[in-house]
């Protein structure tokens, strides 16, 4: 694994709010790293940028005609935040136990679950909850509930690697609200395709030298199945079932930084964002816990899982630079460092948009 050192960058940005921004497009403009032509691209296409690239993004010169508004942030937020309500209006409701805990599209069910009869049923149109989609009676604990819908997910991925890619046999809890018992629990990958609630941690891991605040950054390894060699946060997970938020914290930073207790049992909570994404039978309801660590000066992070290709650290400016002109960093990490710059006073209530902003990262279900 490749660990860069920390470095200043040069001619580094010290703008005054509000942030400017200017959407980049590909080709032309002296002084711009080839790597503008990504701003354009889709997320799965947005792997090869380099650090140098990440750099020049950063600086002045990058985008020296910025507008004088929040748009590059906002972009982040609606990436996250895909569907109109009537492409949600595909989705048939998961109820059990009278609780609504999902949300499965029409033509997920109706191509690929209807045929195990023994396992899902469809409720007819009700008073509460209209037409929805739920388990078959007999199945009537978590663990029988757990077994039966893993066995259903394995048969299907077996016939069709594409359909649910990335199984990783790891349980998300599937619970009509966080901390609530779980109903069952369900294989990772398949979570979007049942628009269950999913919950996990994102620690922003910060340095303090001079009086200015860097992040360390990470790069995804281009071997990861999802998001290949884009930007992360130090320390990021999922958070399965079974397990505390501050527990798993402190699993992920062993795991991807090599933090050791001494140092991420400081981690401080700070909140949460949340998104809700459609993307054709994908309906992502995402809660991320956000928490802040100070690291020492001389912390350098050292990845242990294989997850991270390398590690970066970066004035807390730049790294606002690069989320608005760019789209180097997978979707949901923009959010929790765009709450970060709110909580550090990166954005001020002088900057236009700035409650619509504040808002915004919390567009999901936060229950």
């Amino acid at each position: 694994m490749m660990v860069i050192n920390p470095f200043r960058l040069p001619n580094k940005t010290r703008f005054s709010l509000p942030f400017l921004y200017k959407p980049i497009t590909g080709g032309g403009g002296g002084g711009r790293s080839s790597c503008s032509a990504f701003t354009c691209r889709s997320v799965s296409s947005v792997t090869s940028f380099t650090w140098d690239d990440v750099v020049q993004a950063s600086l002045p010169v990058y985008a020296p005609n910025d507008s004088s508004d929040l748009s590059g942030f906002f972009e982040k937020i609606k990436s996250c935040n895909r569907g109109s309500s009537e492409i949600k209006s595909e989705f048939i409701p998961l109820v059990i136990e009278d609780q609504i805990v999902g949300y499965i599209h029409n033509g997920f069910f109706y191509n690929y679950l209807r045929r195990f009869k023994d396992v899902f049923v469809v409720v007819p149109s009700d008073s509460r909850f209209g037409t929805n989609v739920t388990l078959n009676k007999t199945l009537s604990t978590p663990e029988e509930r757990t077994r039966v819908v893993g066995k259903v997910i394995k048969c299907l991925a077996e016939e069709d690697k594409e359909l649910i890619p990335g199984i990783r046999n790891e349980l998300y809890p599937v619970t009509p609200s966080f901390g609530s018992p779980p109903y069952f629990s369900l294989e990772r990958a398949a979570a979007p395709y049942f628009g269950i609630k999913a919950y996990g941690v994102h620690m922003n891991g910060f340095v303090k030298r001079d009086g200015e605040k860097f992040l360390w950054i990470g790069k995804r390894s281009p071997m990861k199945q999802t998001f290949p060699g884009m930007l992360d946060h130090l320390v990021a997970g999922g958070l399965p079932h079974g397990m505390s938020c501050v527990a798993n914290l402190i699993k992920e930073c062993e795991e991807e930084a090599g933090i050791p207790l001494s140092l991420s049992n400081q981690a401080m909570s700070v909140g949460a964002v949340s998104y809700a994404d459609v993307d054709r039978y994908r309906y992502k309801r995402d809660v991320l816990f956000c928490y802040d660590l100070e690291l020492p000066g001389d912390f350098i992070p050292k990845n242990q899982d294989g997850e991270v290709d390398s590690f970066n650290l970066i004035p807390v400016e730049n790294v606002a630079n690069v989320i608005r002109r760019t789209h180097f960093f997978k979707p949901n990490c923009s959010l929790v460092i765009m709450d970060f710059l709110f909580r550090h006073g990166y954005i001020s209530p002088e900057c236009l948009g700035y409650l619509d902003l504040l808002q915004s990262l919390r567009s999901g279900d936060t229950s």
